[in-house]
């Protein structure tokens, strides 16, 4: 399970006890383009051994912005996440998990969609979120990125929108990095935005191959495995850059980075969230490039909501990808590492602060569901 550190409402004995036995984790306290020195790390590798855990995969190893837009001290940002990497080595930390997408790591417009059992769940609304972008946010030229019929759907989304629930999917949208409980503010996002106005598609892919050409041989020197988590959600927010979307995307690095250092975060749910993605063919396309699963499950409410759903139930089959999983596992005679990502807010939740997905019963209930599935597929298999 993810595990966000010592603030953490959700304490690494609860994770023990319900029967995790790896940590996911990051060094979430020194800011974004610092080294991790070889202290830290242990002193928290030592702190989740201490409950009777391992440290397994990092997540995340954050990527400064000046990286993604070639800009500024990259090179220097470069040269720190390289002596992160050995240093994590030295460690015995072999997986490393990070993104490149601009700004925000992950967008939703609602993080307490009501289920019908009275649990909570995440959902993205793109009527919101063109709402909260071109009304709320008032982002220059926002209008050019929508059509005439995506902007009346916004504007009749907002007009039955009170106050306060303007003001909630305004913090919705802009909520803080994963073990942040720091939002945006309107001032920051606009600025920061203006700092990708020259940077597409192309040219963020460009810097992407560029940064991976300098830290994959560092990593496959020392038998790390680095994994891209892809886009979410997998299109263009705000009107920036995606590049870890689709097939094509993934091909695109691959093929200019081949070391098998060079891997893939497979994340069902980011990749669910857009239908054309196949997440069957992705896993024969690319076995050998995933190195880490991030199981989780969405339904596509219409073409422009989907939400988070059971681990078990939904748009993904998840006993196709479990037991295909399995049989790759099996050929390249490892074991993946997986965590169940996301999970519902259960009422014994509620009234602990935690952040959006990561409540402990949501993600128990999702790990117990992948392990019984896991064992089921494996003995009818006989692996």
């Amino acid at each position: 399970m993810r595990w966000f550190g010592p603030n953490d409402n959700v304490k690494l004995i609860d994770i023990r006890q319900a029967g995790a036995t790896g940590i996911v984790t990051a060094l979430h306290q020194i800011p974004v383009g610092e080294i991790w020195t070889v202290e830290e790390i242990q002193e928290r590798q030592q702190m989740v051994r201490n409950e009777g855990l391992e440290w397994t995969v990092v997540e995340s190893l954050p990527v400064h912005e000046e990286i993604k837009r070639a800009s500024g001290n990259y090179l220097q940002y470069i040269e720190n996440y390289k002596i992160s990497l050995q240093n994590l080595a030295e460690c015995g930390i072999k997986i490393i998990t990070y993104n490149f997408m601009p700004i925000l790591d992950w967008v939703r417009t609602n993080h307490n969609f009501m289920n019908e059992d009275g649990s909570r769940a995440l959902l993205y609304n793109q009527d919101a979120f063109t709402y909260f972008d071109m009304f709320l946010l008032k982002r220059p030229n926002a209008e050019h990125d929508y059509s005439a019929d995506e902007k009346e759907k916004a504007l009749q989304f907002g007009n039955k929108l009170s106050e306060d629930e303007k003001a909630l999917l305004f913090k919705n949208v802009l909520l803080g990095l994963p073990g942040s409980k720091i939002n945006f503010t309107a001032e920051q996002i606009l600025s920061l935005l203006e700092n990708y106005a020259e940077i597409d598609n192309e040219k963020l892919r460009e810097n992407l191959i560029c940064f991976l050409s300098e830290v994959t041989p560092i990593a496959e020197k020392n038998g790390q495995k680095l994994a891209i988590h892809p886009d979410d959600p997998p299109f263009s927010v705000l009107g920036l850059p995606r590049i870890i979307s689709t097939e094509a995307d993934l091909q695109a690095i691959f093929g200019a980075v081949p070391s098998i250092a060079n891997g893939l975060c497979y994340c069902t749910g980011s990749l669910s969230a857009d239908p054309k993605n196949n997440l069957e063919k992705i896993i024969d396309d690319f076995g050998d490039r995933i190195h880490f699963l991030h199981l989780r499950n969405t339904i596509r409410e219409s073409e422009t909501i989907f939400r988070e759903s059971e681990h078990l139930n939904g748009n993904v089959k998840m006993e196709v990808i479990v037991e295909k999983l399995l049989v790759l596992m099996n050929e390249r005679k490892i074991s993946l590492p997986m965590r169940p990502d996301h999970g519902f807010l259960h009422r014994v939740d509620e009234e602990t602060e935690t952040y959006p997905g990561y409540s402990l019963i949501g993600r128990l209930k999702g790990l117990a569901e992948l392990r019984g599935l896991e064992m089921g597929i494996a003995y009818k298999l006989s692996l």
